[in-house]
C-alpha cells in the first residue's frame, strides 16, 4: 500500500484575545517615540509662538552690509605699480663725462640719463645724444653694481645707441620688449628715468599722438615716427624706457617738446618706437 499523503504542519490558532494583547505590547513600545515626536512639535510651535519675529532689514541694515562687503574685498594693486615692478630690475642710469670745454678752465660737460637692459649679455640701449662724444660713460645697474661702458652701435637718424659695459651685475635681467604697434591714442603709457637726478621715477600718463616728426634745435636730424605721451619727460628721462601697461617696453625716450627755450615739461614727450631703436641699433628684431 502506498503510504498517505502527509500534510505541512499547521501553525496553532490564536484567538482575538491574544491578537489584542499582541497589539497592545506593540503600542506600548511604540508610545515613547511617538510622544517624543510630539514633544518636539510643540516645542517647535511655543518657540515660533513666544519668540519675536525677525525685524525687517532698514536701507541703513543693507547700506551697511554693502559697506562691510566691499571693505572685506582687497584690491589688486595698480597697473602703475606692476609695470614698475616688471621694469625695475632692467634700469640702467648713464652718466656722460665729455668732451672736454672748448675754452680753457671750462667744467667739463656732465650729462645724465637712462638706459634699459635689452639682452641677456647686458647690453644698454639709449639714446644716442646722452652719450655722444662722451670720453668716459658710467653705468649703474639696479643693483647698485657700476661699470664703466663704451658705444657698441649707434643710429643718428633714430637717436639711439647701445652701450656694451665692461662689468655685469650678478644677475642680468633683459626688459621685456613689447610691441609698439598695439598703441593707440589713448593706450596707458608709462615713463622710468631719472629726472633731475631723481633716480628710478616714475610718470604716468596716455599715448596723445602716434608717428610724429621732431628735430632737435641745432640739429638737422630729423626723427620720424615717434611715440608722442603726456607722461612727464624731463632731463635725465632721454635713453630710458617707455612702458605699455604690462610694464613692456615699447619705446626709447628722446626728446620733449618746448617752445620756449626752458629744457622743463610742458606736456608733450616723445619716444622712438622699440621696434625702430632695436633694429636701427643692430639688434635682433623683436
Amino acid at each position: 500500500m502506498m503510504d498517505a499523503q502527509q500534510e505541512p504542519p499547521r501553525e496553532p490558532r490564536v484567538g482575538w484575545r491574544g491578537r489584542f494583547r499582541r497589539a497592545g505590547a506593540a503600542t506600548k513600545r511604540a508610545m515613547p517615540f511617538v510622544a517624543g515626536i510630539a514633544a518636539t512639535f510643540i516645542a517647535l510651535g511655543l518657540f515660533s509662538w513666544l519668540a519675536p519675529p525677525p525685524a525687517p532689514l532698514t536701507r541703513q541694515d543693507i547700506q551697511q552690509g554693502v559697506v562691510q562687503a566691499l571693505g572685506s574685498q582687497k584690491p589688486g594693486p595698480p597697473a602703475t605699480q606692476l609695470a614698475y615692478q616688471a621694469i625695475q630690475p632692467s634700469l640702467v642710469r648713464i652718466e656722460a663725462t665729455g668732451p672736454p670745454p672748448v675754452k680753457a678752465g671750462g667744467a667739463t660737460p656732465q650729462r645724465l640719463g637712462a638706459g634699459v637692459i635689452v639682452d641677456a649679455s647686458g647690453n644698454v640701449l639709449t639714446a644716442l645724444h646722452v652719450v655722444a662724444d662722451a670720453t668716459s660713460i658710467k653705468l649703474t645697474f639696479a643693483d647698485g653694481t657700476t661699470s664703466a661702458a663704451q658705444v657698441a652701435t649707434r643710429s643718428p637718424e633714430n637717436d639711439i645707441a647701445v652701450l656694451q659695459p665692461s662689468t655685469l651685475p650678478a644677475t642680468v635681467v633683459p626688459a621685456t620688449l613689447g610691441n609698439p604697434g598695439a598703441m593707440r591714442v589713448g593706450s596707458d603709457a608709462f615713463v622710468v628715468g631719472n629726472p633731475f637726478g631723481l633716480e628710478d621715477s616714475m610718470s604716468a600718463g596716455v599715448v596723445s599722438g602716434l608717428n610724429r616728426s621732431f628735430q632737435a634745435p641745432g640739429s638737422n636730424q630729423v626723427l620720424r615716427g615717434l611715440i608722442q605721451v603726456d607722461a612727464a619727460v624731463n632731463p635725465g628721462n632721454s635713453g630710458g624706457p617707455l612702458l605699455d601697461r604690462s610694464g613692456a617696453v615699447v619705446g626709447i625716450v628722446n626728446a620733449l617738446v618746448n617752445p620756449s627755450k626752458e629744457d622743463v615739461f610742458i606736456g608733450i614727450g616723445l619716444a622712438v618706437p622699440i621696434d625702430v631703436a632695436g633694429g636701427a641699433a643692430g639688434l635682433p628684431p623683436y
